[in-house]
């Protein structure tokens, strides 16, 4: 990955140059983080299409405050966010919701179906609650430091710890128990 300091340099200097550099950096990264919230191919790609266009409008507003790489996860993650609400208004419950997200992991085309142990793997994680799914997320596939998922969503640190101690106990369990 380019030095996030030579692409806020490029955009300065060049908007339309330095969002092609931010978009070859930081595409990938950012469509799985948001493949592993929403699930499904075709969602994770609408939502990605959305948190860059909204990068490119709001570049100018960067204040530097954290990490350009934790400003595009919390759009991001705010983004997935807000497509599961919508779906959580839609739909009559939660329990709805991550019933439509387990059956979304169970038609990708992306799952390797032959390794159980990873479909038990995704489906532990989509039983999560969504804060702890978002920081587990965040910490175990994203690799972020706690202070960077904190930035991100906004959460206390020590929150954040439990919550990822919370949700890698519930995912020992559902491996276990299921």
């Amino acid at each position: 990955m380019i030095n996030e300091d030579k692409i806020r340099e490029a955009c300065a200097t060049g908007p339309e140059r330095g969002f092609k550099l931010l978009m070859d950096n930081f595409q990938q990264p950012i469509y799985w983080h948001i493949r592993r919230l929403v699930v499904s191919h075709e969602d994770a790609e609408d939502i990605l299409q959305e948190v860059f266009i909204r990068i490119f409008r709001h570049l100018g507003q960067f204040r530097e405050e954290s990490s350009l790489s934790t400003w595009i996860y919390r759009i991001a993650t705010n983004e997935c966010l807000r497509f599961l609400n919508t779906r959580k208004e839609q739909a009559v419950s939660a329990e709805d919701v991550q019933e439509e997200l387990m059956n979304k992991l169970m038609a990708s085309d992306y799952v390797d179906y032959d390794n159980e142990m990873a479909v038990k793997f995704q489906q532990a994680i989509l039983s999560l609650p969504e804060k702890q799914r978002v920081v587990f997320n965040l910490r175990y596939y994203d690799e972020l430091e706690y202070e960077a998922i904190g930035r991100i969503t906004d959460t206390r640190v020590e929150t954040l710890k439990v919550n990822y101690h919370y949700a890698k106990e519930k995912i020992k369990e559902y491996m276990l128990n299921n």
